[in-house]
C-alpha cells in the first residue's frame, strides 16, 4: 500500500511500541509498513473525576521524577515544518566510460584520409569505424525518489486549581508535585519519541532482510563458512563456549563491511530497475556511516574476553550506539515487523507492505546516515482556559512526524540463524 499523504493517526502504534519497550508486554508482531515512507517516483494525491490517588496527611513530601533523555539518537533528524511533508531526493545512476574518439585504437578507427567529425565511414554499410562527433548528447540520469506523509498522535495534561492542594501542607509542596507530574508527562512524551525512532529502525531492519540480498549478514553463516568448520557451531554455542571467537569474527567483519562501504558500488543497497540497464552507485564515508549494536553482548565481550578489539586500531565507528534491546525489553535481541518495502512488477515505483519478519537474534545494523531520518513536522501544545465551573484546565500536546527510511542508501542488517 503506498504512503498515504494524509495524516494518519499513530497513537495506537506508538503505544504498542511504548509498552513493548517498558517490559509491559511481550514481543509484539508489529506492522511498520503504514507509518514509514519508504519513498516513491511519484506520489499519490490525497483527499484531504479530582485524582482519587493523594492521601490526606501533612508529611513532608517527596516526588519521585527525574528527566528521561530519549535512545536512538542516531537517527537522523530534518525539518519540513508544517507546510509540504514532503521530500523530493534526487540521485543519479552510474554511467560507463566511451571509447576514445581522440586516438587510432584496436576497437575504432578515428583519424584517417576522409574522416569527419562524426561516425565514419558516413552511409556505409559496414561497422562503424569510429566514434561519434563531440555533439553526441551524455546527459545525467536522474533518479527522482519522493518520501512523504505524516503520522500523528496528542498527549495531555490536567491541572486542579486548588481541588488537591489539601494533600499538600504548603505551597511549595503542592508546587513540586505539579512540577513532578509535568516532568512525568514530559518523559511520556520523550519515550513515544523514542519509539517513533524505534518504528523507523526495525522497519529497516525488518526491510532489509525481506528484500532478501546480501545487506542481511546472518554471522552464523558466515561464521561457519569463513572458517569453514566440518562441524557448524550454533548460535548458542557462538555466544556461549565460543564467545571470544565469534566476536573476533564480528569485529572483523563489521571493520571490514565499515571499509567495504565506502567504495562506490551496488553491493549495499536497493537500486529501482532501469530497461538500459544503468545502476545506482552508492558510497559511504566513514564520517557518514552509524551502526547500532546490540549492547548486553558488547558489554560481555569488553568484561570477559577480548577488550582489546575495542581498541579504534580494530575497530572505529565514527557513530556508534549500543541498544540494550530492539523492539521489546523482554525480548532484547528479537523482532517481529512487517515493514514496507519497495514494490516490484506492477507495483513498481512504490512502497508496499512487506513480508513479516521474525528474528531471534539481531545484533546489529549498520547504515549510511540519509538512510534513516525523522522528519520533524510539528510540535506544540495549547492549554485550555479555565473551566468556570470545575476549575481545571488541560494542555494538550499535538505531534507529527514522518519516519523515512531509504533503501537507496546503504545498510546492512547483522544477525544470527541457525536456518
Amino acid at each position: 500500500m503506498a504512503r498515504t499523504l494524509t495524516p494518519l493517526d499513530a497513537h495506537t502504534i506508538i503505544n504498542s511500541m511504548v509498552e513493548q519497550s517498558q517490559g509491559v508486554t511481550s514481543l509484539t508482531a508489529t506492522d511498520t509498513s503504514s507509518f514509514v515512507s519508504i519513498g516513491e517516483a511519484f506520489l499519490a494525491s490525497g483527499v484531504e473525576n479530582t485524582l482519587n490517588a493523594l492521601s490526606l496527611v501533612l508529611l513532608r513530601t517527596m516526588i519521585a521524577s527525574r528527566p528521561y533523555q530519549g535512545k536512538l539518537g542516531l537517527i537522523n533528524s530534518i525539518s519540513t515544518d508544517t507546510y509540504s511533508h514532503r521530500i523530493r531526493k534526487i540521485s543519479y545512476y552510474g554511467k560507463p566510460a566511451y571509447a576514445a574518439g581522440d586516438w587510432n585504437t584496436d576497437v575504432f578507427t578515428n583519424l584517417a584520409e576522409g574522416f569527419d567529425n562524426g561516425t565514419n565511414p558516413a552511409g556505409s554499410p559496414l561497422v562503424d569505424q569510429s566514434q561519434k562527433s563531440m555533439w553526441e548528447q551524455v546527459p545525467a540520469i536522474p533518479l527522482e525518489w519522493n518520501f512523504a506523509g505524516s503520522s500523528v498522535w496528542q498527549d495531555g495534561i490536567t491541572r486542579y486549581e486548588y481541588q488537591v492542594r489539601q494533600a499538600f501542607r504548603d505551597e511549595a509542596s503542592f508546587n513540586a508535585f505539579v512540577a513532578g507530574f509535568l516532568q512525568e508527562k514530559a518523559n511520556d512524551i520523550e519515550q513515544q519519541k523514542e519509539s517513533f525512532r524505534r518504528i523507523n529502525l526495525l522497519n529497516a531492519m525488518a526491510g532489509v532482510y525481506d528484500i532478501g540480498n546480501a545487506n542481511a549478514v546472518n554471522l552464523t553463516s558466515e561464521f561457519n563458512t569463513f572458517y569453514n568448520l566440518a562441524t557448524p557451531l550454533t548460535t548458542q554455542e557462538l555466544l556461549t563456549d565460543h564467545l571470544k571467537e565469534f566476536m573476533e569474527y564480528l569485529t572483523f567483519r563489521i571493520r571490514t563491511d565499515s571499509d567495504r562501504l565506502t567504495y562506490r558500488t551496488t553491493s549495499y543497497h536497493w537500486s529501482p530497475t532501469r530497461l538500459d540497464g544503468l545502476e545506482l552507485l552508492r558510497h559511504t564515508p566513514k564520517s557518514k556511516q552509524k551502526l547500532f549494536l546490540y549492547n548486553p553482548l558488547i558489554n560481555q565481550m569488553r568484561a570477559t574476553v577480548l577488550p582489546e578489539i575495542f581498541n579504534p586500531q580494530y575497530l572505529s565507528i565514527e557513530n556508534y550506539e549500543g541498544v540494550d534491546f530492539w523492539q521489546s525489553f523482554d525480548t532484547p535481541m528479537g523482532l517481529s515487523i512487517t515493514p514496507a518495502v519497495p514494490g516490484t512488477g506492477g507495483n513498481a515505483g512504490t512502497q508496499v507492505q512487506g513480508n513479516a519478519v521474525a528474528l531471534d537474534n539481531v545484533v546489529g545494523f549498520l547504515f549510511d546516515t540519509d538512510a534513516l531520518m525523522v522528519d520533524f513536522q510539528l510540535d506544540t501544545a495549547a492549554t485550555t482556559p479555565l473551566e468556570a465551573r470545575k476549575h481545571y484546565t488541560t494542555t494538550w500536546y499535538s505531534i507529527a512526524r514522518n519516519a523515512i527510511c531509504d533503501y537507496t542508501e546503504n545498510m546492512i542488517l547483522y544477525y544470527m540463524d541457525d536456518n
